[in-house]
C-alpha cells in the first residue's frame, strides 16, 4: 500500500476513466438583483450535465510524496481547470480582485489527507476560482469536496466538488454602463443552491471505517489556514474577551464587519 511510517502514497490508474456529473441551479437570489437584470447570470447554466473524464485529471490532486493525514499540499492547476470548464467554458485560478489589490492569499488550490485504512483515502480539498461570464465574472466563495481513492484497485470510489450552501455563496462583479470615461465594475453578492461536480458512489464515504482519521472540521481548518492570514488570529468572542482583557491585561480590539474573512463572497 505504499506506507510509510506514519505517511502513505496516494496513487490512480491514470489510465482509467470516470463519469462526472455537473450540476447548476438557478440563482436564488443576489442583493441587487442581478439575477433578473443580467442575462449572463440569469441564464447560468451548467456547460455539460455528464462527462467522461480520464483519470489523470484527479492525478493533479494528489502530492508526489508520500504524505501523513492533516499536512496540506498544493494541488496542480490543470486537471482542476479541466473539471471546472464541465461547469462553464471559462474558468480561471487567478483571482481578478487579488490582482488588483497585488495581494494573493486567496488564490490557491490546497487538498489534505484526512482519513485512511488499507482500502480507501479520504481527501478534502479547498479551491478558490472564478468564471468570466459576458461583461463580467462570477467568483464563487469557495470549491470544497471529497476525493476519495480506491488504494487497491487505484482508482476513483468517490469525488465531489462543490460551493458550500451558505447564506451567501458567491459575489458578481458586472461592467457599467458603456460611454464612461473610465472602466468601471458593480459588485453584486448572491446565493445559488447548487454549483457541484459528482462522480461514483455516494453510499461509499459514510459506510467506510478508516483506521486513522482527523475530523472534517479540523482537516477544513488546516486548509484555511493555507489562504488567509486572519484566520491565524485567535478571535474570540465579545463575551470572552471581556473576561481575558484584565486577567491578561491586554486592550481589547474590537472588529465589525459585513462580510466573511474565510470566502471569497465578499
Amino acid at each position: 500500500m505504499g506506507i510509510l511510517s506514519d505517511k502513505i502514497m496516494l496513487n490512480l490508474d491514470g489510465n482509467a476513466e470516470v463519469n462526472v456529473n455537473g450540476f447548476i441551479a438557478p440563482i436564488e437570489y443576489t442583493q441587487y438583483d442581478f439575477h433578473v437584470k443580467w442575462d449572463a447570470l440569469a441564464n447560468l447554466r451548467v456547460a455539460e450535465s455528464e462527462k467522461r473524464h480520464p483519470a489523470s485529471v484527479f492525478c493533479d490532486f494528489l502530492p508526489k510524496e508520500a504524505v501523513s493525514i492533516g499536512i496540506p499540499w498544493a494541488i496542480k492547476h490543470i486537471g482542476v481547470l479541466r473539471l471546472l470548464e464541465q461547469l462553464h467554458p471559462s474558468p480561471s485560478l487567478d483571482m481578478r480582485v487579488d490582482a488588483r489589490s497585488s495581494m494573493k492569499e486567496s488564490q490557491g488550490l490546497w487538498a489534505c489527507l484526512r482519513a485512511y485504512n488499507d482500502e480507501y483515502a479520504d481527501i478534502v480539498f479547498r479551491i478558490h476560482t472564478e468564471f468570466a461570464l459576458k461583461d463580467g465574472w462570477f467568483t464563487p466563495s469557495q470549491f470544497t469536496g471529497h476525493l476519495i481513492i480506491d488504494r487497491i484497485r487505484e482508482s476513483v470510489a468517490f469525488f465531489q466538488m462543490y460551493v458550500p450552501k451558505t447564506t451567501l455563496n458567491f459575489d458578481v462583479n458586472w461592467k457599467g454602463p458603456v460611454g464612461s470615461n473610465v472602466e468601471t465594475w458593480i459588485t453584486d453578492i448572491g446565493f445559488c443552491p447548487q454549483m457541484e461536480l459528482r462522480a461514483g458512489i455516494e453510499d461509499v464515504p459514510p459506510d467506510i471505517e478508516f483506521a486513522e482519521s482527523i475530523t472534517q472540521k479540523e482537516v477544513e481548518h488546516k486548509l484555511i489556514l493555507c489562504f488567509y492570514k486572519s484566520q491565524h488570529i485567535n478571535w474570540v468572542s465579545l463575551e470572552e474577551a471581556l473576561e481575558m482583557a484584565p486577567a491578561q491585561q491586554k486592550p481589547i480590539h474590537a472588529l465589525s464587519i459585513d462580510g466573511p474573512l474565510a470566502d471569497e463572497s465578499c
